[in-house]
């Protein structure tokens, strides 16, 4: 528990040091940032071994040291592998409670494993979201084993099925799967860069912002990727398409350099970056064949 308290607490100070800083006041938010720099430095010295071990070799304790920015360099390297290697030898199973799940999927795709976070939303075997599903549940449980075959129900005093807890997974399916993202501060301007998977073939992702309603969906048809998106007014965006050039993408049926409200940015290799005002977009890129 005092790695989680502590690891909290850094991310707390950050939070608070950030949100002065936004606010246009510096001098409130550098006493934060130091403290964050002092817990950081304790917790490093107190649950860091040389290895890159950190105390409770849990993947929650490795999930939060990574998305709280509590390891660098070579020791965030390390902690990455430990929680891969952790997930991976329970099988491809996820072993994070209340407190660890809403950084896991999150931190996979922040080192670049999104594929290890697809893995554990595919899941239908216990302890995932899918097997919950598969036992009739239309909304999240308070614990993983609320029902199971074997043992029925679990202890009525604490066995809610209708819970948030760890169905903060939802930031991490509308930043990757739907692509959306702040990039300054309360959606002023966003990023939409969909990160799909094989196995899926479409999806259809929302959030109501404080700035409107961002929508974004797509699908795979006649060897091309159809992605629609919705920017809400006085908002820009950028958006990341998988393209070799500018000349694969069409908006709304006419070549990106012709669309209205459309602007050609870069190639950011696998992607091709797009400028785009508030209001609808129908993109259609051209796969390779």
């Amino acid at each position: 528990k005092d790695v989680i308290y502590t690891a909290y607490f850094a991310h707390c100070a950050r939070l608070t040091g950030r949100a002065a800083a936004v606010l246009g006041k510096a001098s409130e938010a550098e006493p934060y940032e130091q403290l964050f720099i002092a817990i950081h430095e304790a917790f490093f010295r107190a649950y860091v071994t040389a290895d890159g071990r950190i105390k409770g070799d849990t993947q929650t304790c490795y999930a939060l040291a990574l998305a709280f920015d509590l390891v660098q360099g070579e020791q965030a390297k390390l902690a990455a592998k430990y929680l891969v290697e952790d997930i991976e030898k329970r099988g491809w199973h996820l072993s994070t409670g209340f407190i660890g799940t809403k950084s896991l999927l999150l931190v996979l795709s922040q080192i670049g494993r999104p594929d290890v976070a697809y893995r554990l939303l595919h899941n239908d075997t216990f302890p995932s979201w899918g097997f919950s599903i598969k036992q009739g549940a239309t909304s999240i449980w308070e614990r993983w084993d609320g029902w199971t075959p074997e043992k029925g129900f679990q202890d009525p005093g604490m066995n809610s099925f209708a819970h948030y807890s760890f169905g903060a997974v939802y930031q991490w399916m509308v930043e990757n799967i739907g692509g959306i993202r702040s990039a300054a501060p309360s959606y002023k301007e966003i990023r939409i860069a969909p990160q799909p998977d094989d196995k899926l073939k479409s999806a259809a992702v929302a959030y109501r912002s404080i700035r409107g309603l961002i929508t974004t969906d797509w699908k795979e048809k006649d060897g091309n990727l159809l992605f629609n998106v919705t920017i809400p007014a006085n908002t820009t965006a950028q958006v990341a398409l998988p393209a070799t050039s500018a000349a694969d993408i069409t908006e709304s049926g006419y070549p990106v350099e012709q669309a209205h409200g459309v602007q050609f940015l870069r190639v950011d290799s696998p992607n091709v970056i797009l400028s785009v005002g508030s209001g609808h977009y129908a993109f259609a890129v051209a796969q390779p064949r």
